[in-house]
């Protein structure tokens, strides 16, 4: 009887060794998927252009080009900028809304320094994003994949 009871046995603890294997090898695999869907999303940047200056008056007018062509759409997206004379001394700030962006497109924007010349400013700074909603909302996940760059022939920056 002892005979017939250890290949039983060793049955049973292969399974379960079997068994084991195969809860790993599948924790790992949605382990692994999970973290390139997060590294998927956290890659897929939103693009701001600085395309265009140009005095109006007693501002500077910014044409700014956002590129969402890869990004989930955003009800409200809320930038705080800088405008720094030719020195580096900041002179001017502004808080623009360049929402709504849809999904999967490229949008213009224009909006205006108040109070300073365009040939005055030496450099735009992205300070921060004041609000951002919908896709991954939060504020901080929009800074992070916002990037900058210029058409302008002033920097643009972060």
């Amino acid at each position: 009887m002892l005979a017939l009871s250890i290949p039983l046995y060793r049955r049973r603890i292969g399974r379960i060794a079997l068994d084991t294997a195969a809860c790993f090898a599948l924790s790992a695999l949605l382990v692994v998927s999970a973290l390139a869907q997060d590294a998927s999303e956290k890659a897929v940047p939103l693009k701001l252009q600085l395309n265009k200056v140009e005095t109006a008056g007693e501002a500077c007018r910014i044409t700014m080009v956002i590129d969402n062509t890869k990004g989930t759409a955003l009800k409200f997206y809320k930038v705080d900028l800088f405008a720094f004379d030719t020195e580096g001394v900041a002179q001017k700030r502004v808080a623009v809304e360049l929402g709504p962006l849809p999904p999967r497109k490229t949008t213009v924007k224009i909006f205006d320094f108040p109070g300073i010349a365009c040939n005055k400013v030496g450099r735009i700074l992205l300070n921060d994003v004041l609000a951002c909603d919908g896709g991954d909302s939060a504020r901080e996940a929009c800074l992070e994949r916002t990037e900058t760059e210029t058409k302008a022939g002033l920097p643009f920056d972060r």
